[in-house]
């Protein structure tokens, strides 16, 4: 069975990372972008991340340039922004298409594994979440209208879970 753990990302300083390294974590992964109307969601990201890390939370951003063009800044450029606006200190990836032909295999299993509404596979716009549990397995998928805030009790219920062996 393949879940998130079999693929590798490259993260915004351009090194390969195998997803992996999370085994046991309860992973957040997010497309993102700078210049989106859902952009402060940045802020409600670093808050669900600094409150839950110490349990086991990781959040994953993935920048996308895919939807109105809201992210046309350099990964420099991306990480810059994060962190002075932000003060994101969360793992950030490379910029990713994460629909259509180049979509990176990681975006098309998330997709494939949790559509969204209507059965749709297609991700529609920036800041859709996607919930994976412990064991790499893909349990929910948010709307980019989904507050971050909106998602901890869902999260912490995964976080009172235990890996299985």
């Amino acid at each position: 069975m393949t879940t998130v753990y079999d693929f590798t990302a490259t993260n915004i300083k351009g090194e390969e990372v195998p997803l992996d390294q999370y085994r046991g974590k309860v992973l957040l992964i997010v497309n993102t972008a700078s210049k989106c109307g859902f952009t402060p969601q940045y802020e409600g990201l670093q808050q669900l991340y600094k409150e839950l890390k110490e349990e086991g939370l990781e959040i994953l951003g993935f920048p996308c340039n895919q939807f109105g063009a809201q992210e046309p800044g350099s990964e420099n450029d991306i990480q810059e922004f994060c962190q002075l606006n932000y003060g994101v200190s969360f793992p950030m990836f490379g910029k990713v298409d994460v629909k259509g032909d180049n979509a990176s295999p990681l975006f098309h299993y998330l997709s494939k594994e949790a559509p969204g509404i209507l059965g749709s596979k297609s991700i529609k716009w920036n800041f859709t979440k996607f919930l994976i549990d412990r064991n790499g397995r893909v349990v929910s998928r948010f709307a980019p209208t989904d507050k971050p805030e909106a998602l901890k009790n869902s999260i912490q219920e995964l976080l009172s879970e235990k890996t299985v062996s």
